[in-house]
């Protein structure tokens, strides 16, 4: 049975880009995230993870997700994610990430 594929969708609007994810976020795939997290047309804008459509997150992705809040912070941008599926809200608690992650419902929520 083959791996469920990371969809990485990614939406640019005047004042924020949106990644949208959808399938499972993990060690095979997390390179991928990593790449569209780090292109320029994300300079200067307010980073927002769509988490909606994340079915799964392993350790990881959870790093990815970390390094790129940091990056935002350090460039003085903004970042955010939804809140996701039951389980990938169960391991941002678990794991304490969620006290450090600005969650928001849904990619158009306006960030203050």
């Amino acid at each position: 049975m083959a791996p469920e594929l990371l969809q990485i969708g990614i939406s640019h609007e005047v004042d924020r880009v949106i990644i949208s994810l959808e399938g499972e976020l993990d060690m095979a795939n997390a390179p991928h995230l990593q790449s569209a997290i780090e292109g320029d047309e994300i300079a200067g804008k307010t980073l927002v993870l769509d988490l909606d459509q994340l079915h799964f997150i392993d350790s990881t992705g959870l790093r990815i997700i970390l390094s790129a809040r940091e990056r935002c912070r350090q460039a003085g941008q903004e970042f955010a994610i939804t809140r996701g599926s039951s389980q990938v809200q169960r391991l941002l608690s678990v794991t304490g990430v969620a006290e450090h992650l600005r969650m928001i419902d849904t990619p158009d929520e306006v960030l203050a």
